[in-house]
């Protein structure tokens, strides 16, 4: 009998939370791949978005803090038919798991990285994170965020990755570029940006500034073409915010229990 992706578990995010898309969206995608479930392994960090692991009827592991990148490449590296899905919110990729995240991309195992940005620490009531804008204000930092954000596509794109992808939490969005990463050959790195209705709700006016990379023509094998599209949002001033593939090439995958490199 084939099993549901949903489970029964109640899902206790904030009323009106951008992470029901997400979900909806993820099992819609991973619907779309034509796999079976039994071809998939989940695993989540610590945050709001780590509850999606109660959510969807996957094996996988609700792993440590930042730690999502290694414990997906020794399931990859352990069992190399699964497609791994790793979730984590950007406090988890991109503060306590940075390098983690800078080496998954130079590395180009064979998975798929999905990350809820909200631009904030949400779960432990929004404090800042290395993405937040300046100017930003919290109870600990009543003066204002002084530092400017960093990029994580750019980031990304340096780092090595094969696959850059960036949406809006919306379904249809989130449900077509999960198949096309899931499909990729290589590490593939999928960031939703995704307001905090409680916490960073000023993101809501990102949906206003999108705009789509596919419907514009750009060339996603060409790197510093996808640099400046990268560079058209800083993750301070929304003016114009580019969403879908930023770059997709094949390279060699770290696939074989030896760590050796094979294409």
């Amino acid at each position: 009998m084939k099993l549901p992706l949903a489970t029964q578990k109640k899902p206790t995010w904030c009323p009106g939370c951008p992470n029901f898309m997400i979900l909806e969206g993820v099992k819609r995608g991973i619907e779309a791949t034509g796999k079976k479930r039994e071809d998939f392994a989940m695993v989540t960090g610590i945050g709001c978005h780590a509850k999606i692991f109660d959510y969807i009827n996957l094996p996988g592991l609700n792993s440590l803090h930042g730690r999502v990148p290694p414990v997906c490449l020794g399931i990859k590296l352990g069992n190399p038919n699964l497609n791994v899905l790793g979730f984590s919110g950007d406090g988890d990729a991109y503060a306590e798991g940075l390098e983690h995240t800078i080496h998954a991309a130079r590395y180009n195992s064979n998975w798929t990285y999905i990350i809820h940005n909200n631009q904030t620490f949400s779960l432990t009531t929004g404090q800042p994170t290395p993405v937040t804008e300046k100017g930003f204000i919290d109870k600990t930092t009543p003066l204002g965020v002084k530092t400017q954000p960093f990029n994580p596509i750019r980031m990304m794109l340096a780092s090595g990755a094969t696959f850059v992808a960036r949406v809006f939490a919306d379904i249809d969005s989130v449900s077509w570029v999960l198949k096309e990463a899931i499909n990729h050959k290589g590490f593939a790195f999928v960031e939703i940006l995704q307001p905090c209705l409680i916490f960073h709700k000023s993101l809501l006016d990102y949906k206003t500034k999108l705009y789509s990379l596919e419907e514009s023509g750009h060339d996603k094998t060409n790197y510093e073409a996808a640099m400046r599209k990268a560079e058209e949002f800083d993750y301070n001033v929304a003016k114009k915010i580019p969403v879908g593939i930023f770059y997709q090439i094949k390279r060699e995958i770290l696939k074989s229990n030896s760590h050796s490199f094979k294409n």
